[in-house]
């Protein structure tokens, strides 16, 4: 990797754990204390509970996952992950948008972006060199 590669990896590891770790921390809370998660007014129930172990599960491996490609260094795991979180963040922005909760919209609506914006740095460059062994041989 050199250097300007370096500096893609790390704005992108940094994006993708942060990603992950606010959803992870999310799930957590949820499972800790059921209150600061569900809607404002309701009491918490067994449901609750078991909607926060879904969420729990889904979240804790994905960033298990993704700190495990940041320390081998691996761009392409990086890249497959770091889409999966983005397309897990937007999915959510699309269930606030449905609850017509601003908060649990704009959060996972911003993460999405970002993650969206790291991928994109992060993708593979293509070279003069690289792109002219893609042209055909005569």
């Amino acid at each position: 990797m050199n250097i300007e590669s370096k500096t893609r990896f790390r704005f992108a590891a940094v994006i993708t754990l942060l990603n992950v770790a606010i959803a992870t921390g999310f799930s957590v809370a949820g499972l800790v204390s059921p209150e600061l998660i569900i809607p404002a007014g309701s009491t918490p129930s067994s449901a609750s509970a078991v909607f926060a172990m879904y969420a729990a599960a889904r979240t804790a491996p994905l960033a298990l996952a993704v700190l495990l490609s940041v320390i081998l260094g691996s761009e392409y795991g990086l890249m497959v992950l770091g889409s999966l979180a983005g397309a897990i963040q937007a999915c959510d922005a699309l269930v606030g948008l449905s609850s017509q909760d601003v908060g649990k919209t704009i959060g996972p609506l911003v993460l999405a972006i970002l993650e969206s914006v790291a991928i994109y740095i992060l993708r593979p460059r293509r070279t003069a060199q690289a792109s002219s062994y893609n042209q055909p041989r005569m």
